[in-house]
């Protein structure tokens, strides 16, 4: 079938690959109708590797999408044909001690769509099982489903803060996972958020939802204003959602003492963490790494409308012009959050 291939670095095709899929009892085959571009995607794409993750062969891209159900298996009840639904793209092996302790998403094994040796769905169809499939509610589109799996880490986020009615919430990071954390935990309890990044067009973007404050750190002191909007006390929770490491200690020192750190932006460089003041203000830290059943949450906050991320869908492409969203994703235009590919 048609797909998106990465056939090494920097090099990108628009071919039929041979890639063929059986349907299973608990199956169900999607017609891809959207799909976003992540910032892994463009990692593999520019550098070829994530950390131990190394593309050593053609690898289809793409995780993030949305589509409709042509064909379901015998077992399938809870969905049918002409369904539009989101997928949640790890499907993790359910002996795995990890799932049994309910921390699928920690599952070594786990099959996770566009993470090497596995094929990603930027292609005209796909199958996977029906439990990781969540049908969107009438009048959703497809690139508002394909944003489901950022805004799912973005809850996520939010449960590791365990935030309180009325908290006030502090994220660094303007880009589509920052966006979605200051969503999630806006829906989740919080009162206000401010967020932080050095791109003030993305700012612009998400500073125009209710109850979020934009902060350009390349002329405000983060530490500063985050005590001037808290009296003194510093955020209840923060989320670190940039991967930048300039961020410390700067974010622990705008959190209030007993508070909250939530590390969800990965770096491969080292993170300076200030032990005293880490323990001086007595902080906790949670780390992230992609979600436990929060599609479904996702799903029902859009439906809801406590979240609409309908203005965070900046840059569409058609499938024929994949190749030329990559190339655009890859050049981190500030005024662009999520690219969607449509098909």
């Amino acid at each position: 079938m048609k797909a998106l291939v990465l056939e090494s670095v920097n090099t990108l095709s628009l071919r039929d690959y041979p890639i063929e899929e059986t349907l299973g009892p608990y199956d169900v085959r999607i017609a891809i109708n959207a799909c976003g571009i992540c910032g892994s995607d463009v990692h593999y794409y520019k550098e070829g590797a994530i950390g131990d993750f190394i593309v050593k062969e053609p690898m289809i891209l793409g995780h993030e999408a949305a589509g409709t159900i042509i064909e379901k298996g015998e077992k399938v009840t809870h969905l049918e044909v002409g369904d539009l639904v989101c997928m949640e793209p790890g499907v993790p092996n359910m002996q795995a001690h990890e799932v049994l302790e309910g921390n699928y998403h920690l599952d070594k094994d786990i099959v996770f769509w566009a993470t090497p040796p596995v094929h990603g769905c930027l292609r005209e169809n796909v199958v996977h099982p029906a439990r990781f499939c969540f049908k969107l509610p009438e009048g959703m589109s497809a690139a508002e489903g394909a944003m489901m799996e950022p805004l799912a880490t973005g809850i996520e986020a939010a449960k590791k803060a365990r935030i309180t009615p009325g908290d006030i919430a502090l994220v660094t990071g303007a880009g589509t996972i920052g966006s979605v954390v200051a969503l999630a935990a806006l829906a989740g309890g919080c009162s206000k958020v401010i967020i932080t990044d050095v791109k003030q067009e993305k700012l612009e973007i998400i500073g125009a939802y209710d109850n979020v404050i934009a902060v350009n750190i390349n002329s405000v002191n983060m530490v500063d204003f985050v005590m001037k909007e808290t009296d003194g006390l510093g955020a209840d929770i923060s989320i670190e959602a940039s991967g930048s490491p300039k961020v410390f200690p700067d974010i622990m020192n705008a959190t209030r003492r007993g508070g909250t750190i939530v590390m969800v932006g990965m770096s491969n460089d080292p993170v300076p963490i200030s032990m005293p003041v880490l323990q001086v203000r007595g902080l906790k830290i949670e780390t992230l790494f992609r979600y436990t059943n929060t599609f479904d949450r996702a799903v029902a906050f859009v439906e809801s409308g406590k979240i609409d991320v309908k203005p965070l869908i900046t840059k569409i492409f058609t499938f024929d012009q994949s190749i030329e969203a990559y190339a655009y994703a890859a050049e981190g235009h500030p005024d662009t959050i999520k690219v969607m590919i449509e098909l």
